[in-house]
């Protein structure tokens, strides 16, 4: 075979493994840099970030700036700031967020998601919303996102009933290989659900078996965002603690000393056959 040709098949043929190397390769730290100083952000959300650790969360969950990521409930579009720009110029980033048919509290995280994405069009102008029945969600066409994320949502399933049909739907939207990544209030080591569920903590153990019963593969857990100093033992249960400080001004200042809760951090996977 003549070298010209031969360099033109190997090309031909190396095409798809360098494709879906540039669809892994990871977001970089001077992209994740620039992300968390952007003016677009709400200043208080920037101060949420010595809680939350978005940068070695959105690492450990393996975030590509080519992917397609689906968060489920982004609220009033916290990571929301965060995730479009990363993903803006070669990936794809979708807000999936309840009807507003479901209630008031939707419609009006909604209404304040769309009008976040039109105050900054050069961030927002690619971030699709999409609606989703959560008595029977449907994310997308089955197998169309690399990523979908979750955080601090899953109690909430857990309390209207819908948090298994909430696991299978995400099983369905990913791709073969694809990743779960979930956050959420950890409880104490041996809670028990019925006793807990209304305080806003799970057990980790229920958390994994609501995936691994969608189908999903634990990968990794990590304590990225652990808190030692939450006790989980507050009489308006996690909604006690920063940012909601839901007593008001009554013990505020030991509430704020604690931060924000414990928090358990886990990367499943949707298994490639």
């Amino acid at each position: 075979m003549k070298p010209a040709l031969l360099a033109l098949t190997l090309t031909a043929l190396l095409a798809p493994v360098l494709a879906q190397a540039a669809d892994t390769k990871p977001v970089s730290a001077e992209q994740y840099a620039e992300v968390l100083k952007g003016s677009w952000r709400a200043p208080q959300n920037v101060v949420r970030d010595v809680y939350r650790h978005p940068q070695q969360s959105l690492q450990f969950f393996g975030l590509g700036p080519n992917q397609t990521v689906i968060e489920i409930t982004p609220g009033s579009g916290w990571y929301s700031e965060l995730l479009a720009p990363l993903l803006k110029d070669h990936g794809n980033y979708i807000a999936a967020v309840q009807a507003p048919t479901v209630s008031d509290y939707a419609r009006k995280n909604e209404e304040t998601l769309k009008a976040k994405f039109a105050t900054a069009p050069a961030q927002y102008a690619k971030a699709q919303v999409v609606e989703f029945d959560p008595k029977a969600p449907v994310l997308g066409k089955p197998g169309s996102a690399d990523t979908v994320l979750t955080f601090r949502n899953v109690h909430n399933w857990v309390l209207a009933d819908t948090a298994p049909l909430m696991f299978e739907s995400f099983f369905k939207v990913l791709k073969p290989g694809g990743v779960l990544g979930v956050v959420d209030h950890r409880a104490k080591d041996g809670a028990s659900l019925d006793e807990i569920k209304h305080s806003g903590y799970l057990p980790t153990a229920y958390v994994v078996k609501l995936a691994t019963d969608a189908g999903f593969k634990l990968e990794e857990k990590s304590e990225i965002n652990a808190n030692p100093k939450d006790t989980k033992d507050y009489p308006e249960g996690v909604w006690t603690l920063p940012p909601a400080l839901t007593l008001g001004e009554k013990d505020k200042a030991k509430y704020v000393a604690i931060g924000e809760s414990d928090r358990m951090t886990l990367r499943f996977v949707k298994p490639a056959k």
